[in-house]
This record gives C-alpha cells, structure tokens and sequence, in this order.
C-alpha cells in the first residue's frame, strides 16, 4: 500500500488553514500544521502541530529544518489590517508582507528544491488584491502573490511541481471579526453570504489532485459574484 502524502499547511489553528487541513485528512493526507497555537479539536494521529510564529524569520528557520521534503506546500497564514490612505499603518504593513510575502517565499526557497516531481505549492490570497478602499496595504502584500507565484511557477515547471493562487473573497473566519478592523466590516457578495473556509479548502484540494496536474501559475477566484 502506498505511503500517504505528506503537506505542510501554515495558519493550521483556525479558518482557512484549519479547514484545509480537515479536508486533506480526510482525503488521506499526512499534515503538518505550522502556526503559533495548536488548533482546539484533535485532528487524529495523521496530524502534527509544529508551533512557531511565522512573522519571526529565525525561529521559522528553526523550525524547519527536520520536517521531510512535502508533497504538497500549502501557505493558507494571514492577517488582516485595515486603514484609509490617512490612517494606514505602514509597521501593520510590514507585518503582513512578512507573513504574506516574506514567509511564502523563505517556505518555498527551503522547500521547493527538495519536493519530488509533481509537487505542489498553493498559496491563499485575496480577491481585493486588485485594490479595495481601507485595505491599500493588504492588497499590496497579496497582490505580489501573483508576481511571487508565476516567477516560482515558471523556473519549477520542468520539474513538474506547480505554484497556484487560490483568491476568495470575504471568507467566514475568526480573522473577519478581528477588533484590529477598526469598524470596517467586510463586503457581502452578490450571493449574499460570505465564502466558507470549506470552498477555499476544496479549491485547494483540487490544486492538489491529479486533475490539476497541468495547471500552474494560475489564480483561482472565490468571490460569489463580487467580481461580475
């Protein structure tokens, strides 16, 4: 019988990275979560925790070198800080290229030439990377995703390993009632509900299956109808 595959999910305790952990167990996968706390539900004994806080570069090199070469690298952490042109803060905006930007590219640069050929590697950014009042600097850190994932894309293509984007809307997680929002509530789509962790975590899966094996350098979005 043939080995489980393996991915490292970041952002493992709550929302997006937590359902796209549920929904790769139960598609049989080994997974290593990688984020401060431990996610509160058992997730069964095909799960590990590796707590390290993704915004500290050092202790991210810490923690990786013992974990094998994944399968699948899935970078679903993210923060979400909000602020007019006037009001924005730009140590805010550091935090998030750190965790968006910064983190994605230290995790690839250490993984990515040890993954086999077929690997794949998602990362969860946003639709309002195209630009969303209040959001400038957000937007920024998840707009470079699209440069940061085709540049990747291109240079491990013969390897056969993808880099893909998977963009949602406003998702129903804990990051949506944050106090650091400051009173800006999110957008409901046409659809008149927000996206469920659950979609983005199925999207990701099928980035993953065989069915995705030659798309790369894409972005997939989530929206409801926000974008028609």
């Amino acid at each position: 019988m043939p080995e489980p595959r393996y991915a490292i999910v970041t952002g493992a305790s709550s929302g997006i990275g937590l359902a796209i952990c549920e929904r790769l167990l139960a598609d049989g996968w080994r997974v290593t979560g990688l984020s401060r706390r431990a996610p509160e539900a058992s997730l069964g004994s095909a799960f590990t925790h590796r707590p390290v806080d993704l915004l500290e570069e050092d202790a991210v090199d810490a923690a990786l070198p013992d974990l094998p070469a994944p399968d699948a690298l899935i970078h679903a952490a993210g923060v979400l800080r909000v602020g007019d042109h006037a009001s924005m803060s730009r140590a805010d905006g550091f935090q998030m290229w750190r965790l968006h930007v910064d983190c994605a590219a230290q995790l690839i640069q250490h993984f990515a030439p040890r993954m086999p050929e077929g690997g794949r590697i998602v990362l969860i950014g946003s639709r309002v990377s195209t630009g969303a009042k209040g959001k400038a600097l957000y937007a920024a850190s998840k707009a470079a995703f699209t440069g940061l994932a085709r540049s990747v894309a291109a240079e491990l293509a013969p390897q056969g390993i993808t880099v893909n984007i998977v963009a949602p809307a406003a998702t129903d997680t804990p990051m949506l009632r944050d106090p650091a929002r400051q009173g800006v509530g999110p957008a409901y789509p046409p659809m008149g509900r927000l996206v469920l962790p659950e979609e983005v975590a199925g999207t990701a899966a099928f980035l993953l299956s065989d069915a995705a094996a030659s798309m790369t350098g894409q972005t997939l979005v989530i929206c409801g109808g926000a974008s028609l």
